[in-house]
């Protein structure tokens, strides 16, 4: 069995390919049966951000389940092959884990070092563990990429000073109008991504906070961290007519804001500018907006460069996470490889028990008259010699667990002994 990992990210991919290979949560348990009942494939999980889709599972048969991973993405994004395959990118095995553990520590986001991605990991773990596609490979493996990104965090600097996407798209906005002191500002959306806003927004003094959102609790809830106002999404062309800023981030699978109701507000905004930053993938805002004059859009393509200008006080830390990465795919690795061989040795070991045991059982049963003494010592002669004898072959069968090498004394082992 290997583990492959397939997916498109924000550098492989264009940010609108990028959007159509998006999973939403209400979508995410179709697409994990749909990778579960793959024919070579037998556990599955997805992560899904604003940054990658992948698809993690494991195979049975490597190059049928690549196959069937790259129609799984086909069918995901609608794009043709030659428009999908080239931003395409597989690991497999060692590999795929490093990979994982270094998504996991943000090594591979457009913020170096961001914070949501470990929560976004863990929540792709919780949904496959729920629909039950994730077995005992994967929990595995999400529960070493785990271990591995709160490591990163908390023994390097990796996540110093900027380190969320949301908190990256407020600093943004500031750099663009030069300050929020005195801006009216209009977050949509109430997920993590807006509530990291939020906390951003209160350091950033912006003369009012407006929250819109489809539930209007969790719009009320994050309005009140920072004394705001919260709306109904039915207000929100209102709210722009009068806004400074727009922050949008939802859950949305298509446009909220459109390019001809943007347009009538326009108008009715006299002249004064209006600032959006759109850090939803899909995007919330039609990227046409930003043809309308007095507007500014500014999406998930713009933050990776302006992200990328703010790389230089942690990109001295990457090689100490890299250190930590490379432990835990070591750790990943011999954990994986005994987990793998575990129940083989099991039988092996409990095939040659069950034969020493008859054997020992008919010595005494030709010999009634041994003492204890004697049944004890031949007792302890023979599982003495089937734990020597089997000494080698299982140092040897967990040594290549998980290499071409094991799977090849494996099937020797087991047509040898007949197990």
């Amino acid at each position: 069995m290997s583990i492959v990992v397939m997916g498109v990210s924000h550098r492989s991919a264009p940010l609108d390919l990028l959007e159509r290979c998006t999973v939403s949560a209400s979508d995410l348990p179709k697409r994990l049966d749909d990778l579960a009942a793959c024919e070579h494939v037998s556990e599955a999980a997805i992560v899904s951000t604003c940054n990658r889709t992948e698809a993690y599972v494991v195979a049975e048969r490597f190059h049928a389940a690549f196959g069937e991973l790259r129609d799984f993405f086909g069918t995901l994004s609608f794009a043709p092959p030659a428009e999908l395959f080239d931003h395409l990118y597989v690991h497999y095995d060692d590999d795929a884990a490093r990979h994982l553990f270094g998504v996991a520590s943000g090594l591979e986001s457009a913020v170096l070092g961001e914070g949501e991605i470990l929560g976004q990991v863990r929540a792709a773990w919780d949904a496959a563990r729920v629909e039950g596609t994730a077995g005992a490979v994967l929990n595995q493996l999400f529960r070493h990429a785990v271990v591995a990104g709160k490591r990163a965090r908390t023994e390097t600097g990796i996540a110093r000073g900027t380190a969320s996407v949301s908190h990256a798209a407020v600093s943004m906005a500031i750099e663009h109008l030069g300050t929020l002191e005195g801006r009216q500002v209009l977050v949509v959306g109430a997920g993590e991504m807006a509530e990291g806003m939020i906390v951003a927004l209160a350091a950033a003094g912006p003369a009012a906070v407006h929250v819109a959102n489809r539930t209007s609790s969790h719009a009320q809830a994050l309005a009140e961290r920072v004394g705001g106002h919260h709306l109904p999404l039915g207000r929100l062309a209102d709210a722009l007519s009068e806004v400074d800023v727009l922050l949008t981030s939802t859950g949305a699978t298509s446009v909220i804001v459109g390019h001809a109701s943007v347009g009538d507000i326009i108008t009715r905004r006299a002249g004064r500018p209006l600032l959006i930053v759109d850090i939803a993938v899909p995007r919330d805002v039609d990227p046409a907006v930003a043809r309308l004059r007095g507007v500014t859009l500014l999406d998930m393509d713009d933050l990776s460069r302006f992200a990328s200008s703010g790389h230089a006080g942690r990109v001295g830390e990457v090689t100490a996470v890299e250190t930590i990465l490379d432990a835990e795919t070591e750790r990943f690795a011999q954990s994986r490889s005994a987990r793998e061989m575990a129940p083989l040795i099991e039988t092996l070991r409990g095939r040659a028990e069950a034969v020493r045991a008859l054997e020992v059982e008919r010595a005494l049963a030709s010999n009634p008259d041994l003492d204890d003494a004697a049944r004890d010592a031949l007792e302890r002669a023979t599982k003495s010699f089937v734990n020597k004898l089997l000494h080698h072959p299982t140092v040897a069968l967990r040594a290549a667990a998980g290499k071409a090498k094991g799977d090849r004394l494996a099937d020797s082992v087991r047509d040898l002994f007949d197990l």
